[in-house]
């Protein structure tokens, strides 16, 4: 296989996992709805430039470790529950105190939300030790023989990050379109308790799927 012929066939791929709904797109859409454009973009790019490290620390070999050493894999694994399940219940309770007080704002708007989103959409990613595996098991297969490692890891990283990018673009652009709906106050409580459980469930079964 060429590099042309692997870029198009790791498009394939990644384009099927970018499509199917999960923690990231759940992200975006909240935030997007609840703080606007600016933060969300900052999550999306959090998430993106999780993706590239991912792809060069698996194409330089570091990565490995995740699926040699259980306990580098345990370690990550756990960080990652946690991380989900704190972020899941700090969103529950953001819900509850705005239920209550009816002015607490659940998510930070403008250029004050921008790092702490960009923050978010980086740790979900490089927390989760599924990515790292799926990029173990699938980025070597795609690196033809007499590649540079590094440069071809980064290239196929970027064309996930592109699909990722133009994807989300699409997500954004939905939520600009219902936001005057989904703004209401009863809405934004109704989908920031929903998206806390479903990050909770998201970490509930990392910690139960077997390592």
């Amino acid at each position: 296989m060429d590099v042309y012929g692997s870029i198009a066939s790791f498009a394939v791929v990644v384009g099927f996992l970018t499509l199917t709904p999960g923690l990231d797109t759940a992200l975006i859409l909240r935030t997007s709805l609840l703080a606007g454009r600016r933060p969300a973009w900052a999550v999306v790019l959090g998430i993106q430039a999780g993706t590239l490290v991912w792809g060069v620390v698996t194409a330089a070999g570091l990565s490995a470790l995740l699926s040699t050493s259980r306990l580098a894999y345990e370690v990550l694994r756990w960080a990652g529950v946690a991380y989900l399940v704190w972020m899941g219940g700090r969103m529950l309770w953001h819900s509850r105190r705005s239920g209550a007080g009816g002015t607490a704002a659940s998510e930070p708007s403008g250029r004050d939300g921008s790092w702490p989103a960009f923050r978010r959409g980086l740790l979900t990613n490089l927390l989760n030790p599924k990515m790292g595996v799926f990029y173990v098991a699938m980025l070597p297969q795609f690196i033809p023989d007499g590649a540079p490692h590094v440069a071809m890891g980064v290239l196929l990283a970027g064309v996930h990050v592109c699909e990722g990018l133009l994807w989300s673009a699409l997500l954004i652009g939905f939520t600009g379109l219902v936001r005057g709906w989904l703004g209401r106050p009863s809405v934004k409580r109704g989908l920031d308790r929903l998206t806390g459980l479903v990050v909770i469930g998201f970490g509930l079964r990392l910690a139960t799927q077997p390592s």
